[in-house]
């Protein structure tokens, strides 16, 4: 940790990031992988309601209710994602020791290296879309903005998700 004082802000939410009730979700790597799964599922499902809502010709309001129905498993995916992580992206640089610091920096700049493909595969179909149709596909141009500042937003998460180590086997000296 470095030598700036931790506010209470900082201790409480390194108790919450550290605490070990949900283990169960995120003890294993395939626990992990699926957790990951089932968040980006989460995200992508809402997204494609909220798209829907926004491109449907009436005003449905089924969609949204969906979505906000499907918050909730999405939270607690978040939450079992920053628990396996040990709230490496949530918690300040302050409350980090040397090895979480450059875990972060690690999981930040593999992020950006995906994102950047992601973003450049979404521009080229764009592109390749526009000049199939003979024009740029302008009703799609706001729900993919979102969507890319979205994944933006959670690739950390999904990379730090995909990235965490198993935790260590305590040995309890009975052993050969």
């Amino acid at each position: 940790m470095t030598t700036t004082r931790m506010t209470r802000y900082d201790r409480s939410m390194l108790r919450l990031m550290n605490d070990r009730r949900g283990l169960p979700l995120y003890a294993t790597t395939a626990r992990r992988r699926l957790v990951v799964a089932v968040h980006v599922a989460l995200t992508a499902a809402i997204g494609a309601l909220i798209t829907h809502t926004y491109l449907a010709v009436a005003e449905p309001v089924w969609p949204l209710v969906v979505a906000m129905v499907l918050l909730l498993p999405w939270m607690v995916a978040t939450g079992a994602i920053n628990g396996a992580t040990r709230g490496l992206l949530e918690l300040r640089e302050r409350a980090l020791d040397e090895r979480q610091s450059a875990e972060r920096s690690r999981v930040l700049a593999r992020a950006h290296r995906v994102m950047t493909l992601l973003l450049a595969a979404t521009a080229a179909g764009l592109l390749i879309a526009g000049a199939a149709a003979g024009d740029a596909p302008r009703a799609y141009a706001a729900p993919v903005l979102v969507t890319a500042l979205a994944v933006h937003w959670l690739m950390p998460l999904w990379v730090a998700g995909l990235m965490a180590r198993d935790e260590p086997v305590e040995d309890d000296g009975l052993g050969a």
